[in-house]
């Protein structure tokens, strides 16, 4: 598909699109510099089986932008753990007495002022329930990212512990590559590798136990972490959204007979469902029908809701 080109923001210049976000730096920044700041702004692009998809869902990158924010919230403290640095940066200043947003009107409420990190190569996936590209594995071959499973576990079953699962984060245009935690240690050294694993077990454990409070399973989700200035390891990017995680429905998931009962979902899981019937993964993918648009809005709707109360 064809997406539209990326805003001009007074103050900023773009750098980058991803998939579904864009990103700017201070427009004075020079070309050869590393930027205090970024503008992350996430769009209501959606994407599927590494494609960007047509339509996209409106309002989404707000819904995302306000759970990530909710979720660096208590991850910082608010759900009494200890705090998770994260990458956030003030985004208001003081003009006299009066408060002034360094975030442009045209992205309010679905953009977030960050630092800049030290990104890591690692895409750090944690997977507490085995179902997706982890179930297909299992099927053919007893394992999930080559990690022995026992033996027989069903489509969407609760696995024995959380297992971190790393990827290595492609060029822009490829895939990522799902490896083992030994290959992450030959691309980030063994300090790294294992404070990534810890990091991302610990926030995957306190989010999942909130999760479950509001009568939410999270079935699996990945982080992204950076080092700041200081050397420490930061939390960055979206964190726990309905794009980057699989949220399922705990008592459909208790009550249900079969996998699409007991996976009642909060997140893309109906884009992914409809374009797995609907296409071969030839060519360029189908246009979402309405129905579809407004079905994945009405869940990522409900999960801000249920998870926030907002």
């Amino acid at each position: 598909m064809t997406t539209a080109p990326p805003l001009e923001l007074p103050g900023w210049r773009h750098v980058y699109s991803g998939k579904v976000r864009d990103l700017y730096v201070p427009a004075d920044t020079a070309a050869d510099a590393t930027p205090a700041h970024l503008l992350v702004v996430a769009s209501d692009r959606v994407s599927a089986f590494d494609h960007v998809l047509s339509p996209g869902i409106p309002g989404k990158g707000e819904l995302l932008t306000t759970l990530s924010l909710w979720w660096f919230d208590q991850l910082a403290g608010a759900d009494g753990g200890r705090a998770i640095p994260n990458h956030l940066a003030a985004d208001h200043t003081l003009r006299g007495d009066d408060p002034v947003s360094l975030i442009p009107d045209a992205v309010r409420g679905r953009a977030m002022l960050v630092r800049s990190l030290d990104m890591q190569p690692i895409e750090c996936v944690v997977r507490g329930y085995l179902t997706g590209s982890g179930w297909a594995e299992y099927q053919a071959e007893g394992t999930v990212c080559g990690i022995r499973l026992p033996e027989g576990l069903n489509d969407g079953d609760r696995l024995p512990e959380p297992l971190y699962t790393p990827a290595f984060k492609a060029p822009m245009g490829e895939h990522d590559e799902n490896i083992t935690f030994e290959r992450s240690v030959e691309l980030v050294g063994a300090e790294t590798a294992a404070a990534l694993r810890d990091l991302s077990l610990e926030i995957y454990r306190r989010a999942a136990a909130t999760a479950e409070a509001h009568g939410l399973i999270l079935a699996d989700t990945k982080f992204e972490f950076g080092f700041d200035d200081a050397g420490v390891l930061t939390l960055a990017d979206e964190v726990l959204t309905s794009d980057s995680s699989r949220y399922w429905d705990a008592e459909a998931w208790r009550t249900g007979t079969t996998p699409a009962e007991r996976m009642a979902s909060f997140d893309k899981q109906i884009v992914r469902n409809w374009l797995a019937q609907n296409w071969d993964k030839q060519g360029e993918p189908p246009a979402l029908p309405d129905e579809i648009v407004e079905r994945t809005r009405e869940r990522y709707a409900t999960l801000l809701g249920l998870l926030t109360g907002a």
